[in-house]
């Protein structure tokens, strides 16, 4: 258990990485840079991020909190589950593309097997329960060997490929929104 010191510690190396990043990128993440702008040791950083891949998810766990902050505020309005997904992908692409340097990230969190990271159960879990699981984003939990699971997670997939469409220049959000709900429609069309 962290006592509140070194909570307090995480969170501003966290912040920091996170400020690096949306200036220059992944690689603007420097290990040494983060800990002299954090204020701490570089051994303490490592302590805490055994390595830069630890650091980018965390950073981008912190996005994921937001998001959830987010819904728990202003559910989605739509009554299907397909409109209700779409709503969050959309809010999340939105967040990230105003930020892409942590959209990169997140699209190399989720795709790179360096570091055991549950982002993409968590999305997926985030996603289920505002489809199928109430307005509220927090509370029942899901069957993850269930149908509606398993095309959640789909979707979800299918949101990473888009995602790294953008990035790479390919598509424009518009586009991915509709591919989304055409993705969304098909998926839920008997839920």
């Amino acid at each position: 258990m962290r006592s509140r010191s070194q909570n307090q510690r995480r969170k501003r190396i966290v912040q920091t990485a996170a400020a690096l990043a949306l200036r220059g990128g992944v690689e603007a993440m420097q290990m040494r840079t983060v800990a002299e702008r954090a204020g701490v040791a570089l051994g303490t950083l490592y302590r805490y991020f055994p390595s830069k891949m630890d650091l980018v998810v965390a950073v981008v766990t912190e996005e994921l909190d937001l998001l959830e902050a987010s819904i728990g505020r202003r559910p989605p309005a739509d009554e299907g589950a397909a409109g209700r997904t779409v709503d969050v992908l959309m809010r999340a692409t939105r967040g990230l593309m105003r930020e892409p340097e942590l959209a990169d990230a997140l699209v190399r969190s989720l795709i790179m097997a360096e570091v055991k990271t549950e982002l993409g159960q968590r999305i997926t879990d985030l996603l289920w329960r505002v489809a199928f699981g109430g307005a509220e984003p927090e509370g029942a939990e899901p069957d993850r060997e269930g149908t509606e699971y398993i095309l959640v997670g789909s979707l979800a997939s299918v949101w990473i490929f888009e995602l790294l469409e953008i990035l790479k220049g390919h598509r424009d959000v518009e586009q991915v929104q509709h591919r989304l709900t055409v993705a969304a429609d098909r998926l839920f069309a008997g839920s």
